[in-house]
């Protein structure tokens, strides 16, 4: 059976309003513990906080990753670093081998290697008045420019949905997760959170908000999904190591395709759906994410795979999404409106 990809949005939404009844769902609030949470990483191994079934929605609590002392030493007020962050980093000592702390993971009800996992993005909220945006030497795109660390907090208006940079700058405020992700190949081990691959993860892709569908390849049983790495926005590219770092509340609806046998992390947002492409050398990245495209078009559209070539040629966009998570991310968007939508 094939997935159904990037079938029409509408339908999808209209099926989620209809699932209640049709598939008994349940919705599940999760927030952030030091037992629910996953510290830097995606296993095949781990053990699911939560269990649920096809058609069922969760609301995720997540968490910004700094810790509170750096925080309060960027001019946080103590009060407003969260209390769950503070309990995060004093008990969960497992952590690594990447950064992110994620909430999770999920394992859903029947899904096994071989399936896709549709994950309905419903709505993300931002959970504090702030975020942070911070580099340091060894990692960020321009290192060597920047041989040195500096942290900045973000005033967030959560009335105006403008994130305060400076006086005279303020930014219009897009959250959506940086990181989610299902679990590798058990052969993969503990996978780190930074690069994304074949899982997902951290995609950094700034076309994730709500109402955006994302589509996964289940490599584990359980697909044991996780999310985390919040952003109140960020710019294609991420080109410093962050975005506006901030702790989301997002609320996902997750809907399980039995034997679709989808190969590579897709999307669909309301205008256009998504291609992806992960790598460590940003033109096999490209690559990855032309050719990608290029088999759904083939697929989804019954088009030839030369007049697939061409079309994303004339009317695709292939952009960089992030450049320093050493897999670079890049994805190409094929606008609906091409096919009379």
């Amino acid at each position: 059976m094939r997935p159904p990809g990037f079938a029409l949005l509408g339908a999808l939404f209209a099926l989620a309003a209809q699932a209640p009844t049709a598939w008994a769902a349940q919705t599940y609030e999760l927030q952030a513990t030091p037992s629910t949470v996953a510290w830097g990483n995606y296993d095949a191994a781990a053990k699911p906080v939560l269990h649920i079934r096809s058609g069922d929605t969760v609301v995720f609590h997540t968490l910004l990753t700094s810790s509170p002392s750096a925080l309060e030493k960027a001019g946080v007020a103590p009060a407003a670093v969260e209390q769950s962050l503070r309990t995060v980093f004093d008990q969960v000592h497992d952590r690594g081998p990447g950064g992110h702390i994620l909430t999770g993971p999920v394992a859903i009800e029947g899904a096994e290697p071989g399936d896709t996992l549709e994950v309905r993005i419903l709505k993300v909220d931002l959970a504090i008045p702030y975020a942070y945006n911070g580099f340091r030497y060894g990692a960020g795109f321009l290192t060597d420019d920047f041989p040195y660390s500096r942290m900045k907090i973000i005033p967030l208006d959560k009335d105006r949905m403008l994130a305060h940079f400076g006086p005279g700058v303020d930014i219009a405020l897009h959250p959506f997760f940086g990181s989610m992700g299902v679990a590798p190949p058990l052969a993969f081990g503990r996978y780190d959170s930074a690069p994304p691959t074949i899982i997902g993860g951290n995609m950094d892709d700034k076309a994730l908000v709500a109402g955006t569908i994302l589509y996964l390849p289940v490599h584990a049983s359980g697909a044991l999904f996780e999310v985390g790495d919040g952003h109140a926005g960020q710019g294609n590219g991420e080109v410093d190591i962050t975005a506006m770092e901030t702790s989301l509340v997002g609320t996902l609806q997750f809907v399980l395709h039995k034997g679709s046998k989808l190969d590579y992390p897709r999307a669909e947002t309301p205008t256009a759906y998504i291609s992806m492409g992960f790598d460590d050398d940003l033109s096999r990245a490209a690559r990855k994410a032309i050719l990608n495209m290029i088999d759904f078009l083939v697929a989804e559209k019954h088009m030839t795979r030369d007049d697939a070539y061409m079309l994303v040629s004339v009317a695709g966009d292939v952009e960089i999404t992030e450049l320093v998570d050493r897999n670079k991310g890049v994805h190409v968007e094929m606008p609906k409106a091409v096919f009379g939508r």
